[in-house]
């Protein structure tokens, strides 16, 4: 959900900037800038962890691991995980490999995975594909969904952290209109690495429920004034 830029470093990632990733092939084509996403989560933090501490690296690890998830094309430009070994899982779900995330849709249609009935589902990933569900998000929150570290339990070589995720819905999500206000995802995660602090294995565990409940809380849109919101050229960029 990011413009480009490549003159600078980012304060919170690594494997964005530099000679490492001079070949890196770019989702939309160049490194996204988190800029405006990281103002986000200055301005609404409720953690400042010390530099160099556990939580600060665990916080920074989730942060890279997150946009090169979400931006790289290539797996074997991933550098926050061990690739031959990596999974990763959604409340108590299979462990997925890279390409077996793919196959669902990546990004959010990986996070959205559910039982409930069809009819139930307000987001449905089955009928999302991984543009269409970035679309769906970066619309809903145009200045980034932050994450910070709350807490972390244990590790390494086992993390056991909390976190929290949180956005202003200021854009429209499948048909409801934009409140404005704030809307928050708290999970816990338990996440493996190697000796040098590469993702073997992650697990996530949240409610879809207290994230979809904030972004369906606004009046039902129609069709026309929806497309009108997705097809602005500033959401468009994001």
């Amino acid at each position: 959900m990011a413009s480009s830029v490549t003159d600078q470093e980012d304060k919170y990632r690594s494997y964005l900037h530099g000679e490492g990733e001079k070949n890196t092939k770019w989702k939309f084509g160049a490194p996204p800038s988190y800029d405006v996403v990281d103002k986000l989560f200055e301005e609404g933090r409720t953690k400042i962890w010390p530099p160099g501490s556990l939580e600060e690296k665990v916080q920074n690890l989730v942060k890279t691991w997150e946009m090169e998830m979400f931006h790289k094309i290539s797996p074997h430009d991933f550098k926050s995980v061990n690739l031959e070994n990596y999974t990763a899982s959604v409340n108590g779900r299979k462990p997925l490999t890279i390409e077996e995330k793919r196959k669902l849709g990546g990004g959010y249609n990986n996070f959205m995975q559910t039982s409930l009935p069809e009819d139930l589902r307000g987001y449905n990933p089955a009928e999302e594909t991984a543009d269409s569900s970035h679309v769906a998000f970066t619309t809903a929150f145009p200045r980034g969904f932050a994450l910070e570290v709350i807490q972390v339990y244990s590790g390494p070589p086992l993390i056991v952290y909390k976190f929290r995720h949180w956005g202003h819905m200021e854009g429209p999500f499948k048909g409801h209109a934009p409140t404005g206000e704030l809307v928050e995802l708290h999970g816990i995660s338990v996440m493996e690495v190697d000796e040098q602090m590469k993702i073997l294995k992650i697990e996530f565990f949240f409610d879809r429920g207290e994230l979809l409940g904030g972004l369906m809380k606004g009046a039902k849109l129609g069709s026309g004034s929806e497309q009108a919101a997705l097809t602005c050229p500033f959401l468009r960029n994001t």
